[in-house]
């Protein structure tokens, strides 16, 4: 496929019309603000992650599980300081987020003031080819005139006259009007001349603006899509890292024994291995002591066990053989 470029497509066939490079530099003047928003925008995204980091940051300094003991308490300990980790790590990605809106930042600056060189000498072009356009114009009018002048003084020339001072006079002014139209003839014919020049210029200048405002244009969108693939890729690679440092939390947690702890707990913190003894009755007149009377242990309704699914029948048949046994339960 042909490749469409500036300086084919962007021209007027009014000399002084500048509708096509003022397309341009609009073009370039909102592929600047697109930069500039979307440096905004990364330091914004920048600032939620710093914010978001320091509460992180503060959470990790927290109380968690302070009393708590054995292979629990190493868990809990990892789980706050991984907490810690992914805070710096946000910190970090909040850090290398401002870089590359640094980073794109000055590549707007440095594309501004190149655009701005060009467009200033091309400005004294376009001021140029119209003063010169302009009094082109005026002399070509000129000259025209001129030649009308001339013409009419022949005619007189040409009618005579009955009086030979009279016809004196007509030739004289003939003769000046030739010598004037000649004039204006150089001057106008110097005119074009310089017009062509200017124009040829201007053309030349034209056309290298173009093309060096196009690098511009192409240099931009690759910048910025260049700028957001490499933030996404930093968010990618925070989340990575975060999920790391998770591992790192749930690796801790699968060291976490229950039957551990429990035993732990019991052997740190044991108070005795024996209960207290009864207290007795004491007759007051005897003297005697009796022990209380022992209590029968308290009935215990025995609950079914869940049913078993069979897959072969919707009811379950007992193949116990006692006799007293009985699937329906009061």
């Amino acid at each position: 496929m042909k490749m469409l470029h500036f300086k084919d497509f962007f021209w007027s066939s009014d000399l002084t019309c500048t509708g096509g490079y003022d397309v341009i530099i609009q073009y370039l003047n909102d592929g600047r603000r697109t930069c500039k928003e979307v440096e905004e925008f990364i330091r914004a995204r920048a600032s939620i992650e710093e914010k978001y980091a320091k509460e992180l940051l503060g959470l990790s300094k927290k109380v968690c599980g302070h009393n708590e003991m054995n292979t629990l308490k190493r868990s809990l300990d990892i789980f706050k300081l991984q907490t810690e980790h992914v805070s710096l790590s946000h910190l970090q990605l909040a850090q290398s987020m401002r870089e590359e809106a640094k980073k794109l930042e000055d590549f707007r600056e440095k594309q501004k003031d190149t655009k701005k060189k060009v467009e200033q000498h091309m400005e004294v072009l376009h001021k140029h080819k119209s003063s010169q356009l302009k009094r082109t114009m005026e002399s070509k009018r000129s000259y025209e005139q001129k030649c009308k002048d001339k013409e009419e003084a022949e005619q007189n020339v040409n009618r005579g006259s009955s009086s030979t001072k009279h016809m004196d006079k007509l030739c004289a002014k003939a003769q000046q009007a030739k010598v004037n139209a000649e004039e204006a003839d150089r001057i106008y014919r110097q005119n074009v001349t310089l017009l062509a020049k200017i124009r040829d210029d201007w053309l030349k200048e034209h056309i290298q603006a173009c093309e060096v405002f196009e690098k511009q244009a192409a240099d931009r969108i690759g910048f910025v899509r260049n700028t957001i693939w490499t933030h996404l890729n930093l968010l990618s690679q925070q989340c990575v890292s975060a999920d790391e440092l998770n591992e790192e939390v749930r690796k801790s947690l699968e060291k976490c024994d229950i039957q551990e702890d429990m035993e732990h707990f019991v052997k740190l913190r044991r108070t005795g291995e024996k209960p207290p003894a009864p207290v007795l009755y004491e007759n007051f007149y005897s003297g005697q002591r009796v022990p209380p009377p022992q209590l029968p242990p308290p009935l215990l309704r025995a609950c079914p066990s869940p049913r078993q699914p069979d897959n072969r029948r919707d009811t379950v048949d007992s193949d116990m053989q006692d006799a007293g046994y009985s699937v329906v339960h009061f």
